[in-house]
Parts: C-alpha cells; sequence; structure tokens
C-alpha cells in the first residue's frame, strides 16, 4: 500500500519540478527589466548617453589623427618658396587640428616668434577643448551609474520592508519579498554594468585624447623648428 502510495505521489512531484523549471525558463531580460522598476529607465538612458559620446568621441578622434607624412613637407616648400596663401590653402584642405594651429601659426610670420608661438598654443588650447568635449559627462555615467543603481537597491528593501509590515497574519509569504528584492539586486547590477562599461569607455577615450595631444605637440615643435631654420 505505501509503496503504491509513493508511486503515485512521484509523478505529481516531478511534474511540480517540471513547472517550477518551466517557470524560471520564461524569466527573460525583459522581465528582469520590469522587476527593477523605474531605476531601470534612468540606467537605460545613462547607457543610451554614453554608447553615443562613445561611438562620436571615436569618429571625432579618429579624424583628428590623420596623418598626412609628407604635409609638414609641403609646408615647408610653400614657406620658403614665399607661397604663404598656398600653404594656407593647405592646411584649411587638410582639415586637422594639427593643420589648423600650422595656419594659425603661417598668419603670424613676420611677427617675434613668441607671438607666433602664443597664436600656435592659444589654437592647441580650443583644439584639445574640442576633442575632450563629453568626458566629463562619461566620466560623471560612470561614477553615477553604480550609485543610481544603489538607489534602486535601497527604494527595494524599503518595498520589501513596507509589505513585511503590512502582513498581520503573522507569517512571511515569499511573494511579500520577492518584488522589492528583484528590484534591489536587478537595479545593482544594471548600474554596475552601466558604470563598468563607462569607465572602460572614459579610459580609452582618455588615452586617444593624449595621443592626438601628443601628435599636436609634435607638429608644433616640427613647425616651430622649420621656420628656426636658415632659408
Amino acid at each position: 500500500m505505501n509503496l503504491m502510495l509513493i508511486l503515485q505521489a512521484a509523478p505529481v512531484t516531478d511534474a511540480a519540478a517540471q513547472t517550477t523549471t518551466e517557470a524560471a525558463k520564461d524569466m527573460n531580460l525583459w522581465q528582469m527589466f520590469q522587476y527593477g522598476g523605474p531605476i531601470m529607465y534612468v540606467l537605460v538612458a545613462m547607457f543610451a548617453l554614453a554608447m553615443y559620446l562613445l561611438i562620436e568621441r571615436i569618429m571625432t578622434l579618429k579624424q583628428a589623427s590623420k596623418e598626412d607624412s609628407s604635409f609638414m613637407n609641403r609646408i615647408k616648400d610653400y614657406i620658403y618658396d614665399g607661397k604663404i596663401e598656398a600653404a594656407q590653402k593647405l592646411c584649411r584642405e587638410t582639415n586637422t587640428p594639427s593643420a589648423r594651429m600650422v595656419e594659425k601659426g603661417i598668419s603670424r610670420l613676420g611677427r617675434p616668434m613668441n607671438d607666433v608661438l602664443v597664436a600656435i598654443e592659444n589654437v592647441g588650447n580650443l583644439e584639445i577643448a574640442n576633442l575632450e568635449k563629453g568626458l566629463v559627462i562619461m566620466a560623471s555615467i560612470s561614477g553615477g551609474a553604480p550609485m543610481v543603481g544603489f538607489l534602486g537597491t535601497v527604494t527595494g528593501m524599503v518595498s520589501t520592508f513596507y509589505n513585511m509590515s503590512l502582513n498581520n497574519s503573522g507569517t512571511i509569504q515569499l511573494s511579500d519579498l520577492s518584488v522589492g528584492m528583484y528590484q534591489a539586486m536587478v537595479t545593482t547590477i544594471g548600474g554596475l554594468i552601466v558604470g563598468i562599461i563607462a569607465y572602460f569607455a572614459y579610459n580609452y577615450l582618455v588615452s586617444r585624447v593624449d595621443s592626438v595631444v601628443r601628435k599636436l605637440e609634435s607638429r608644433t615643435m616640427e613647425f616651430l623648428d622649420l621656420l628656426n631654420e636658415p632659408a
């Protein structure tokens, strides 16, 4: 008799386990997103902004880092031949930060060398500021996203304890805790993911900007050496 009861109970247990497994399989990213609550929309907006800045800055830095090995040689030939307008035209056609700096230096030819250097440095500062545009926002996202996720964690825990306080039966049901705990965990994960991605993106962009700045400094020194060479 006991054996028959065990055999009859086994299919029920298997069916319950299968139902639980199927319910677990039904969990997807969208459901996790919904469990996170309104905080997740803020994190998605921060992630989208970070990705936009990353792509836009990569394109800008790629354009700024273009190199023409014959550029300075052609500038040197034009200046030694007295073709100042041709040299300025070449700079405008090249359309890179280093070319704009050289163009400003050419426009100051005939003045003291210190005036030429100051003019180039002023343009260089503007170019560097343009290259660094958006990096402050990227840094803010990398530091702020985990904090926003932690805010979701706190609000989730508050929701959990609030639901517990409403239960007057003396027994705590798992359903009373699950919603708030889901929000707490999902927002933490979301905030960390966005923050980590933005952090690495920021450091990558900073390294690219530093590389372009070094090229600008090299072009400046090369142009000044050109002016100091005997004709």
